[in-house]
């Protein structure tokens, strides 16, 4: 199942078609939240297209982890759309956003502790049909470059690993977008390199979209297509990375209330 649905066929196509401008395979407009009675999130709209990578970066509390709850269907919005394919989602809860290809990581790889490797692999082949194989498993293992023993208790992973076991259990399913959270968290630079690597591999030659909160400017410098600044819960600046960097908004709302 793996080797051959649409999300990895993909690849093979990807640089031939790269100067047609497809329309976006997620979209979300006029995007509000308010939790515990205080505004996080307002007018938040934003689009990203197949293969794209887009990153979001802004100060601690911008907002930028709650618009990913909210685009991967873990929160509802108060006001605004989620589109998916052109096809309203809003209403969908995170699982069935999962189920039609958007597969979303979080700040904290957190895996299941009982299991081993192998047995966590087992429960994402048969979470839901159709039931996958464990040659499956080994090519989504391969993809992000996770070489471990089945046998070995998921809770003695060091944290790479960890994100990238559970990087592979998403990649099983051939997803066509990725929501990440801080993937480079708590990594050092070699394993930062890596990480790069992989996600270059998932957009450039699979095809895969990726959105990306990350604090590590110099991964999204390498990465990115295109970066939305945040702050306050609101979209201050959005554009190329190194056009967007020195702007007086960006400076103000980001590196100089991080530092």
């Amino acid at each position: 199942m793996l080797v051959s649905p649409a999300g990895y066929l993909r690849g093979g196509k990807a640089g031939l078609m790269a100067e047609i401008d497809f329309p976006p395979l997620l979209a979300c407009q006029n995007i509000s939240l308010d939790l515990g009675g205080r505004e996080i999130l307002r007018n938040i709209e934003l689009e990203i297209r197949p293969g794209e990578v887009l990153g979001i970066i802004g100060p601690n509390g911008a907002g930028k982890t709650s618009l990913i709850e909210i685009l991967s269907g873990r929160y509802s919005p108060k006001t605004g759309t989620v589109k998916y394919k052109g096809k309203d989602i809003t209403g969908l809860q995170l699982y069935e956003r999962s189920r039609i290809g958007i597969g979303r990581t979080y700040q904290t790889p957190v895996v299941p502790e009982d299991l081993t490797v192998g047995q966590t692999f087992k429960a994402a082949r048969q979470a839901y049909k159709p039931y996958l194989t464990r040659f499956d498993a080994e090519y989504a293992s391969n993809l992000v470059n996770f070489v471990t023993d089945e046998s070995v208790p998921t809770s003695v992973l060091e944290t790479f690993n960890r994100r990238k076991l559970l990087l592979a259990t998403l990649l099983l399913r051939g997803p066509e977008l990725l929501l990440m959270d801080e993937p480079a968290a708590g990594l050092i630079n070699s394993e930062v390199e890596e990480i790069d690597e992989i996600l270059r591999t998932l957009s450039k030659e699979m095809n895969i979209a990726v959105l990306i909160v990350e604090h590590r400017i110099e991964l999204l410098d390498t990465i990115a297509d295109s970066v939305i600044v945040m702050d306050a819960g609101e979209i201050i600046a959005r554009g190329k990375l190194h056009d967007i960097i020195d702007s007086p908004a960006v400076r103000a709302a980001y590196f100089e209330v991080a530092h």
